[in-house]
């Protein structure tokens, strides 16, 4: 069996992971997402990953042998990198310009093997398709609370799912962790991808 350690404090990658067997061990890396700038917002969403895994592999407090991973998710919009809006304003502001469009969720994924040191990353991409949202849907969206702590202001696994039209790619990158592309840097370190089922 191999441990899996989940450098997120994300919900729905925890629940993604556990709805697939896997029960992580979930350590929040705490790196400050704003330290990384300039830079298109695949690389963005990949480099914030590789920070967020690679500073949780360094800590002495890890179980033997365990596998970390790092994940971060940015939506391309017009070229640009939108992460989480933080307030209601720009949740709002965000999904006035983004009704009745499509955007590309990057999710970046790192994984470093404690026992080794050797690492593999690579990001996942899926485009994504909006509903046009009236101004009252927009404002009652926004009061829930939800889009504001998620990259892009939106989520397909709650009550933004009814508000996305169609995904092209793997529905679980939208989440914010690629199952396929997991399992795709696991095998390259060298683990099969059962020997994480531990539920």
């Amino acid at each position: 069996m191999t441990t899996l350690v989940l450098a997120s404090q994300s919900p729905a990658r925890l629940t993604t992971l556990r709805a697939a067997g896997v029960e992580p061990v979930v350590v929040v890396s705490g790196v400050d997402e704003d330290q990384l700038t300039g830079l298109a917002p695949a690389d963005l969403a990949l480099g914030l990953a590789r920070l967020k895994c690679r500073a949780v592999a360094a800590r002495d407090d890890l179980p033997a042998a365990a596998l970390v991973l790092g994940c971060d998710s940015v939506l391309e919009l017009d070229g640009d990198a939108h992460g989480k809006p933080g307030t209601p304003e720009e949740a709002a502001r965000r999904w006035r310009s983004m009704r009745g469009r499509s955007g590309v969720l990057h999710s970046g994924h790192c994984l470093v093997d404690t026992a080794t040191g050797a690492e593999a990353a690579d990001t996942a991409s899926t485009t994504v398709h909006f509903a046009d949202l009236s101004d009252a849907e927009v404002e009652a969206y926004v009061a829930t609370g939800e889009p504001l702590h998620v990259a892009g202001a939106f989520t397909i696994d709650g009550y933004g799912g009814a508000f996305v039209t169609r995904v092209e790619g793997d529905h679980h990158t939208v989440v914010g962790v690629s199952l396929p592309l997991l399992r795709d840097l696991a095998g390259r370190l060298g683990h099969a991808w059962p020997s994480f089922w531990n539920r």
